[in-house]
């Protein structure tokens, strides 16, 4: 795919004369990046021959002509795409099936189930998995009625498998104390588009380095920012699916994006961002890239790719909510090591106290600090409210486990005085 990893190739992705009216993120988009290299695929097959030069010379691709065709007008029937995490906790599934009749919420849509043994979630004498519909997006890539279904996982038995950690995160939020504080997340979600085949960031020289970081942070030129097309391809699949996406910007390492999700309130937000991440996997497929979710893709002076999530309860927000922040801080003080292991695999290798992150074995907080574990802006100091930052969760964190983990920790937990007494002094949280 040179094309996408020259430069100039944000301009080769955009949309053609040619193309059709249709669902925002068919072909339409990425018109046939493949076919635009016509003179060297010519030779690899009669039939592709017929095809390409069909499209070279304004004939309508029959492929793009029914993957952009609306089927509303002639059937009810509508296809659901049906997404789960599979057994390494970071990887998405999904398979379709054919819906009969309008649903309004996922509980209306039939359970499910797939082969587990083929995702690393069960043994092969016993491998039917369960899938439990959870939540219904809009689907960008097929329009119309379509949609997708986040769903998690389950045995014949109706018991949640180890791999499903909605189920855990769904009941921490629907405790009436939780529930009573309306827990807000906002999720800033960083990965690295990486070109195929050398596991190398996109833009960079293959085995090579581009310069120093400074120039890259929501930086514009070719020079400076590579694979604007796919973020912004991402931004509108979101806003037409129906996740509550905010904003997205171009992060510090080239080749590095960053787009973040909220505020969604509990379960939401980890629905949320599953459904994004699909997205993103289904794009960066259409557009022959890689994409990385590891939290230290390229070691050395590097930034690395974190998932910070913002976190406020109403009490927080409310006045005199500084103090309650503070309290919070104090509860995440002492569980530390129980939050990082659950923050991300590999995540040692990005926590190390260098480019904008805390040491890893370290508890620290800090106004304004990029540099500590959690950060409490100026405004909510000012205020005397708002909102606090956990910036230790890894990019490929699970957004079930770091929300329900939080709102456990500083919601539903309580240590002992004589710990609280000690971890306050320790960290002059002065509760």
């Amino acid at each position: 795919m040179a094309q996408i990893l020259a430069p100039s190739a944000q301009w080769q992705m955009r949309m053609t004369k040619s193309s059709t009216d249709a669902s925002p993120l068919t072909s339409k988009m990425w018109s046939s990046v493949m076919l635009k290299q016509n003179k060297r695929l010519v030779k690899t097959s009669a039939k592709f021959r017929v095809f390409a030069l069909q499209y070279d010379n304004g004939t309508v691709n029959r492929v793009e002509q029914l993957l952009n065709l609306d089927v509303t007008p002639y059937t009810d029937k509508f296809i659901a795409e049906y997404i789960w995490i599979g057994g390494s906790g970071i990887d998405m599934r999904s398979k379709s099936r054919t819906i009969s009749k309008p649903v309004k919420h996922a509980s209306e849509l039939p359970k499910w189930n797939y082969d587990g043994s083929s995702t690393g979630q069960a043994p092969g004498e016993d491998s039917e998995v369960i899938l439990y519909p959870q939540a219904i997006f809009k689907d960008p890539f097929r329009g119309g009625n379509n949609i997708l279904v986040i769903c998690d996982a389950y045995t014949p038995a109706g018991e949640p498998i180890p791999t499903n950690k909605r189920h855990k995160a769904a009941q921490i939020f629907s405790d009436p104390k939780v529930v009573s504080e309306i827990p807000w997340f906002g999720i800033e979600q960083e990965y690295t588009l990486l070109q195929p085949n050398v596991n190398w960031p996109l833009g960079w020289p293959v085995g090579g380095y581009p310069g120093p970081q400074g120039p890259y942070y929501c930086g514009a030129g070719a020079d400076k920012s590579f694979g604007r097309d796919i973020s912004d391809a991402h931004y509108k699949a979101c806003l037409y699916a129906g996740i509550n996406i905010s904003g997205t910007n171009g992060e510090v390492m080239p080749g590095q994006w960053e787009f973040q999700v909220g505020p969604s309130v509990g379960i939401e937000a980890g629905d949320h961002i599953w459904c994004a991440r699909y997205l993103l996997e289904r794009i960066t497929e259409q557009a022959g890239v890689v994409l990385s979710l590891d939290p230290k893709p390229i070691e050395g002076d590097w930034n690395g790719a974190g998932c910070h999530t913002n976190y406020s309860t109403l009490s927080m927000r409310e006045e005199g909510g500084f103090e309650v922040i503070k309290k919070a801080i104090l509860n995440l003080s002492l569980r530390h090591k129980e939050h990082i292991s659950a923050y991300g695999e590999g995540n040692e290798r990005r926590l190390t106290g260098k480019h904008e992150t805390a040491s890893i074995d370290q508890f620290s907080w800090g106004v304004a600090n990029r540099g500590c574990s959690i950060r409490v802006g100026r405004d909510t100091e000012k205020e005397g409210k708002g909102y606090l930052e956990d910036r230790r969760p890894a990019s490929n964190m699970d957004p079930y486990v770091v929300t329900g983990l939080l709102a456990e920790t500083t919601i539903l937990w309580e240590p002992t005085l004589e710990a609280e007494a000690l971890t306050a002094q320790k960290v002059a949280l002065k509760v």
